[in-house]
């Protein structure tokens, strides 16, 4: 009955089902286990992973997962290789095959084909008599007592099991290979991540202008200065281009609350001493911490202590650091 109350009880009892499946797993965890990251770990090909219906598409989110963290793998559909697709099996490749029933009549027939090639066969399975199970090299147990689906069809907690055993897999090999944040962020150049291990100062800065006046100069080039640029601020310079001070759009509005006159007011008179700088090859997401610690939002970039910039906190914001 479709009502408030069967519907909360429904997804508790899917999750609740799940999560004992999952959980079981552990059970499962041996020397099979050690084999197969063992094996994948040293093989000098790649991992071709394939499936044949939901185990096809979890073969899929395998695939996208062992590449981003550094096990070369592709996606070969157990219906395809039997139809062409096996030329892409290579010599050195191991193949894993997913397989509730390990009985289906493609993975049957895909089965012994591969091991004619002489490639490792690791089988996921869910079914320790079937066919695929007795089959494979190495046997990763996937077994589950009962799909979340209320007629124990749609396969439900058996392909969350294979989900978690493909994430096993793969956080295995990563502290085997001995994956770091750093080689993550290489394969994932366009993310957040990967902009925070490699975007650096200079790369935000280098189509700014560069707005600058210097102290003797009145309030009125300083002004034109700051809206000229944009960037809410301008550096502070002496007559040898050392910095001095910033002058924020905030200390324009504090200098118009503290003078009546600002006839004869200088660069010198309302900037603030001592800005923060920040070396013009520092990581952006460095910047962000200085930022935040201080409480400010621009940071005057410098390199070998010479003015070349500045970094405002939109610049931040706008390629999704914070």
């Amino acid at each position: 009955m479709l009502n408030k109350q069967n519907i909360i009880e429904s997804a508790k009892r899917s999750i609740l089902m799940q999560a004992s499946s999952v959980e079981n797993l552990a059970n499962f965890i041996d020397e099979t286990l050690v084999n197969a990251v063992q094996s994948i770990a040293k093989s000098k090909g790649r991992l071709v992973v394939s499936g044949i219906g939901k185990s096809a598409i979890v073969a899929q989110k395998m695939v996208a997962t062992f590449n981003s963290t550094g096990t070369p793998a592709l996606f070969m559909h157990a219906a395809d290789a039997i139809h062409g697709d096996l030329g892409m099996i290579q010599q050195d490749d191991v193949v894993m095959i997913i397989s509730k029933s390990g009985d289906s009549p493609e993975i049957k027939m895909l089965t012994p084909l591969v091991k004619n090639f002489g490639n490792i066969v690791i089988g996921m399975v869910g079914n320790m008599q079937s066919y695929l199970a007795l089959q494979s090299n190495i046997v990763l147990n996937t077994t589950v007592e009962k799909e979340a689906c209320p007629n124990n069809l749609a396969p439900t907690t058996s392909t969350t099991a294979q989900m978690v055993m493909g994430d096993v897999l793969a956080i295995c090999l990563m502290e085997a290979k001995e994956f770091k944040t750093g080689d993550f962020a290489k394969y994932h150049p366009g993310g957040t991540l990967g902009k925070k291990m490699y975007l650096r100062v200079i790369d935000l800065i280098k189509f700014h202008q560069k707005p600058v006046v210097y102290t003797k100069e009145d309030v009125k080039k300083v002004i034109v200065e700051i809206s000229k640029n944009r960037l809410g601020s301008t550096a502070v310079l002496d007559d040898n281009n050392n910095i001095k001070g910033i002058i924020t759009d905030g200390d324009i509005r504090r200098m118009f609350e503290k003078y009546d006159s600002f006839n004869k007011i200088l660069a010198k008179d309302i900037m603030s001493n001592s800005p923060k700088t920040i070396e013009f090859d520092t990581l952006a997401v460095e910047a962000l911490h200085i930022m935040k610690t201080n409480n400010i939002s621009q940071l005057l970039v410098v390199e070998n202590n010479i003015y070349t910039g500045i970094l405002h906190i939109h610049d931040l914001l706008r390629e999704g650091i914070i």
